[in-house]
């Protein structure tokens, strides 16, 4: 196994390598604007390179299964949705369209469709008839939520390392523990050359590689909620970050008239770069606003219980939404 996890490792180096030199060579790269503020055209093929490692995951490590393998394979189609949205700039609808292709395979096909969210000692919440349009909905919500923090340098990459680790932390099944760290290893390479270290050539996610990320921690929450691995409660937790900063941020732009759907800078990592003026620090508060939130809802959870968990979760929210509504102000 140590010698599957060095190949796989030296593999997705060579292969970030090989799609950087690429993209530059094709001109496939994004160009700086007033909205975009890198310094220079950057590659943004980083996540469809992901997408191919992850390819290659499932020939090495075999062990894995089907019902995992079978998130990574259609991962890859998401991930060339978002290669064509950053080429073309394809219009909302567009984007959205082809999105929930991949997704109803695996919900309709894969029966990867969520049957319950938790059982909370008084109540238990099962969806029933609602089941496929609840889990289609979730999913286009956390998909994009993971494009939300698409914006600076690392953001989405060690949100994402945080949210695998948690999730590799509660799990105990080996195989599952292999599946995230799979997934994660690449993420941990990509960001030495999101970060240019050692002069690595510069690359960026793309919507191709928050798509493609999103897509993979969505279906897998899934997977472990079926398969009462980890109560949903916990599994809410584990991405809390991403589904307070998705509805809040879009609950102040109703409130204030303003697009939905329309590109600004009043996401959570313009909010922190703005006042750190450093991205090591924007990076870290977002980071640990995952992990403090989790731990909070985590030991509510294991001291006081599963509905504990989930009031903490939504008082915690009102208090993020009001803390972000007052800044926006």
């Amino acid at each position: 196994m140590i010698a599957s996890i060095t190949i796989y490792s030296l593999l997705s180096f060579l292969i970030l390598i090989l799609f950087a030199k690429v993209s530059y060579k094709l001109n496939l790269v994004d160009i700086p604007s007033n909205r975009k503020k890198h310094s220079k055209p950057t590659a943004y093929t980083g996540g469809l390179a992901i997408s191919v490692i992850y390819i290659i995951s499932i020939v090495l490590f075999k062990v894995v299964g089907h019902k995992l393998n079978i998130i990574i394979s259609i991962s890859f189609i998401m991930a060339i949705v978002g290669f064509i949205d950053d080429k073309y700039q394809m219009n909302i609808g567009g984007k959205l369209s082809l999105q929930i292709i991949p997704i109803m395979y695996l919900i309709i096909l894969e029966n990867y469709n969520l049957i319950q969210i938790g059982d909370y000692n008084y109540f238990k919440l099962e969806l029933n008839s609602f089941s496929i349009p609840f889990t289609l909905i979730s999913i286009l919500f956390l998909i994009n939520s993971f494009n939300y923090f698409d914006g600076k340098d690392g953001t989405l990459g060690f949100t994402t390392i945080s949210t695998l680790v948690i999730l590799y932390f509660l799990i105990s099944d080996e195989n599952i523990k292999l599946f995230l760290m799979t997934i994660l290893l690449p993420i941990c390479i990509f960001l030495c050359f999101n970060f240019s270290l050692f002069n690595l050539p510069k690359l960026f996610l793309g919507d191709g590689g928050s798509l493609l990320l999103g897509f993979i921690v969505s279906f897998t929450l899934i997977y472990l909620a079926n398969k009462n691995l980890v109560h949903p409660i916990l599994l809410a937790w584990s991405v809390v970050i991403f589904v307070f900063e998705f509805i809040s941020i879009n609950l102040i732009r109703i409130k204030n008239k303003k697009a939905l759907f329309k590109a600004t800078q009043d996401h959570l990592h313009h909010i922190f770069l703005k006042k750190t003026k450093s991205i090591f620090l924007t990076n870290f508060f977002i980071l640990s606003i995952n992990i403090i939130l989790f731990i909070a809802g985590y030991f509510s959870f294991v001291l006081i219980g599963s509905l504990a968990s989930l009031i903490l979760f939504i008082f915690s929210f009102i208090v993020f939404f009001l803390l972000r509504d007052a800044y926006s102000k």
